[in-house]
């Protein structure tokens, strides 16, 4: 159980002597360049001993400067009071930097055979690196405060997704839940209209009324499914309006082998496919004619359902009902401008609601 609590520890500690490394030998790089430009060459070894051990310093006291920094951010609590926190912490820290330095360094006399005191390497310590250190100090404290907001905008624009998805969906599923009743009270007014004149044939409808409400009860809720399984329901209910209309319904599906097996919201072609119905087949006497084409095109499926009623009247506008609506509604969270949905009328009369979406066989 401890090793786990350990791990990130572990991994901060190998980033900051990482990054506090990377800084050192920069300063390395630069002080073995210099000095081979004027004349004055030094080994590498010479020139990144002196550069890390100044760094590493650094990188010791950057610990208690980062925990001050976010205990005392600017746009909490009093800011004259962080700002004199953080004066009076400046101070320290260049102090304690050249304190910390100057026994690194009477160490390092000692392990060359040099004799050099604390004393003789703290004070021109103290006079060439004190300034230095107060913008070190600051440098340090900036960064806290820029890896803290980015830290913080990164939560909230997760936060601000996990939302947006929680919203589309709860908008999704009440655009569902509105579906369903809506085909169901629509399919009960039909049998409730064929009771007075054919009780067998209302007969079989309400048995296929069960079955396709045993489909839907058991529907898992997911925004999406398959276009195979969009069709297989299709089916199911135009076998009830096959009863309900005996032999003025034909109805022609056609669908794409490389479509079949694509992404489709739930539910999207049956309010189309009844809205054909309704306007393109029950208010005339002739034969009904349903067609539902579904191909790929390149990124795209295209999928449109047609009949061969009156269409839209001349110079008058699109009236959408509760389905076309809930439908248009529906692709617009889903894919929001990667969708297209229109409805035209056919040359050769008739209704054509045709709708386009991103192609996927995988949920998303």
């Amino acid at each position: 159980m401890s090793a786990r609590p350990m791990a990130p520890t572990l991994l901060r500690g190998l980033g900051l002597l990482a990054l506090w490394s990377l800084v050192g030998l920069a300063f390395a790089s630069q002080l073995y360049l210099s000095n081979s430009l004027l004349g004055r060459p030094i080994s590498w070894g010479e020139a990144i001993s002196a550069p890390l051990e100044d760094w590493y310093v650094y990188g010791i006291l950057s610990l208690p400067v980062v925990w001050l920094a976010r205990r005392y951010p600017p746009e909490r609590g009093s800011r004259w009071l962080a700002a004199a926190v953080h004066l009076g912490a400046a101070l320290v820290f260049s102090l304690a930097y050249v304190a910390l330095r100057a026994l690194v360094g009477e160490v390092d006399s000692w392990v060359v055979g040099e004799s050099a005191t604390f004393g003789e390497i703290f004070d021109p310590l103290l006079v060439r690196t004190f300034p230095f250190n107060l913008l070190i100090y600051g440098v340090i404290v900036a960064a806290s405060h820029a890896l803290d907001y980015y830290r913080k905008y990164h939560e909230r624009t997760v936060q601000t997704l996990e939302l947006e998805r929680h919203l589309t969906e709860a908008r999704l599923q009440a655009l569902l839940h509105q579906l369903k009743p809506h085909f169901l009270f629509n399919t009960l007014n039909g049998i409730a209209s064929l009771m007075h004149t054919d009780v067998e044939a209302a007969d079989r409808m309400l048995v296929r009324l069960g079955e396709l409400l045993r489909i839907t009860m058991s529907h898992t809720g997911a925004p999406q499914t398959t276009l195979r399984e969009e069709v297989a329901f299709l089916e199911r209910y135009l076998e009830i309006e096959r009863i309900r209309f005996r032999n003025r319904l034909e109805v022609v599906i056609e669908i794409g082998d490389d479509a079949i097996d694509a992404q489709v919201p739930s539910l999207i072609l049956q309010p189309i496919v009844e809205n054909a119905v309704r306007h393109g087949t029950e208010p005339h006497s002739r034969t009904g004619r349903i067609e539902l084409r579904g191909a790929r095109e390149g990124g795209q499926l295209v999928l449109s359902v047609s009949d061969n009623g009156g269409g839209i009247p001349a110079g008058g506008p699109a009236r959408e009902g509760i389905g076309l609506a809930n439908t248009r509604a529906r692709l617009a969270e889903l894919y929001g401008k990667a969708q297209h949905f229109e409805l035209v009328n056919r040359p050769g009369g008739g209704l054509c609601v045709r709708m386009v979406i991103p192609f996927s066989t995988s949920a998303a």
